[in-house]
């Protein structure tokens, strides 16, 4: 409840508001008191940044599959036994032998 009365006088918090779930709060308070015109370009940087970050992430998982396939197909061309390329890549077999 104080953390609600003093928001407005809380620019230095105390060391016991100053964790992370406070963190949070007083985000979201300096955010409540955003003019209609700074929530709007707020909030589409916010999509801005999830959009980027989504293709990103998405990017990064691709990579990585391609990458542990490249790895399965070198092994599997030296001759190693699949199962034990499958252990190693998290590959299933079906897709080890796929490779070419």
């Amino acid at each position: 409840m104080y953390v609600l009365q003093q928001l407005p006088y809380l620019q230095n918090r105390p060391r016991a508001l100053q964790d992370r779930v406070f963190q949070k709060l007083f985000e979201a308070a300096e955010i409540a008191k955003f003019t209609p015109d700074e929530k709007s370009k707020y909030e589409e940087s916010l999509k801005y940044y999830r959009d980027l970050k989504n293709v990103v992430d998405t990017s990064f998982d691709e990579g990585k599959a391609e990458g542990k396939a490249e790895i399965a197909l070198q092994m599997k061309l030296k001759g190693m036994d699949s199962n034990l390329i499958s252990e190693i890549t998290g590959l299933s077999i079906e897709a080890i032998e796929k490779l070419k």
